[in-house]
């Protein structure tokens, strides 16, 4: 069994914000469990865990597998030793209008998405009631407030892993256990993951700005492990917006977003029609290649947020993001 550092699992560590979050612990010099499908993405975050002091433990595995998440993080423990830390963050995901996700395509983002997040809560919770100590961290999304356009499973996904975890919250208040549960609320991030979704789009995909660096969403990540006390923690002017923009004017995102948010997730390039898709395998699977944490958005990304700042001090939050949402519903006035 492995010493040293706290022992942490990961989902969905093999790209993308995950992987920048396996790193990051790493970093640390923690024992960092990597749970995915593509062995290529996994081998290549298991060398950067390596490259920056952690000890890494691959395990291939799809989060959709309730069995295989248990099976998992039993080995951890094996292996690694109690886990002390879970980030659920597996993705996947379809671009296209509502009329044209079939149903089991719809089930597929549910299962990975949604109730991978159970899965992976209901395995941490396993091993870490009985020894009353632990955090699980459920990296969410602006959209697990606000759906949008052509995003429709997703959105639906990120809505009921913020119910979920309202629900397991409130739980463990209810015992008084030293388990504690949070989420972090993510904007647009530059990851692999528009060059890897299922899409139906006729130009290529993109994130709508502003867009941070996955290592943004790490520290985020990070900060709240260590203090998961909090109910949620937001990164990112978008998600601030997103959760109090309605409030400040009902209904004027619904008809903004009907606008323009068919354009903002798009580039003016076409779509290529033999670009790959991990809904259903991994696109760094024995045949394919690592992508890393960054996607090609990198000329444009923010590699730091004030609003992540506001939100790890209380003291700044409720002004921060009143000013936020004040800001961004004028802008969004103007345009209606």
């Amino acid at each position: 069994m492995a010493s040293g550092g706290k022992v942490v699992v990961v989902t969905g560590a093999s790209g993308g914000v995950g992987r920048a979050v396996a790193r990051r612990f790493a970093e640390r010099g923690d024992r960092v469990a990597l749970l995915a499908r593509g062995e290529k993405g996994l081998a290549a975050a298991a060398d950067d865990v390596r490259a920056v002091g952690g000890v890494p433990l691959v395990l291939p595995v799809d989060v959709a597998d309730a069995e295989a998440v248990d099976a998992a993080a039993a080995r951890t423990e094996e292996e690694l030793g109690p886990i002390d830390v879970w980030i659920n963050d597996a993705f996947t995901s379809v671009f296209a209008p509502v009329t044209e996700i079939g149903a089991a395509e719809f089930r597929r983002v549910t299962e990975v998405c949604y109730l991978g997040y159970v899965h992976g809560t209901k395995a941490a919770l396993d091993r870490m009631l009985p020894r009353d100590r632990g955090a699980i961290v459920q990296v969410g999304s602006a959209l697990a407030y606000r759906g949008i356009p052509l995003q429709a499973a997703y959105s639906a996904a990120k809505h009921a892993i913020q119910g979920f975890h309202e629900a397991l919250r409130c739980e463990l208040l209810h015992d008084g256990s030293g388990v504690a549960t949070t989420m972090v609320q993510l904007p647009a991030v530059n990851t692999p993951q528009f060059d890897w979704v299922r899409s139906r789009l006729p130009r290529r995909a993109q994130p709508v700005p502003p867009i941070y660096q996955p290592e943004v969403a790490a520290t985020a990540v990070v900060h709240a492990a260590d203090h998961p006390r909090r109910r949620e923690y937001w990164v990112g002017g978008s998600t601030v917006l997103t959760l109090l923009g309605d409030r400040v004017a009902p209904g004027l995102l619904d008809r903004y977003l009907a606008r323009t948010g068919y354009d903002a997730q798009q580039t003016g390039e076409r779509r290529r029609r033999d670009r790959p898709s991990n809904l259903w395998e991994p696109v760094d699977g024995a045949d394919g290649r690592d992508h890393g944490a960054h996607g090609r958005f990198d000329a444009d990304a923010a590699r730091t947020s004030p609003q992540l700042w506001a939100s790890r001090h209380r003291g700044a939050l409720t002004a921060g993001a009143a000013a936020a949402a004040a800001a961004g519903a004028a802008v969004l006035a103007r345009r209606r």
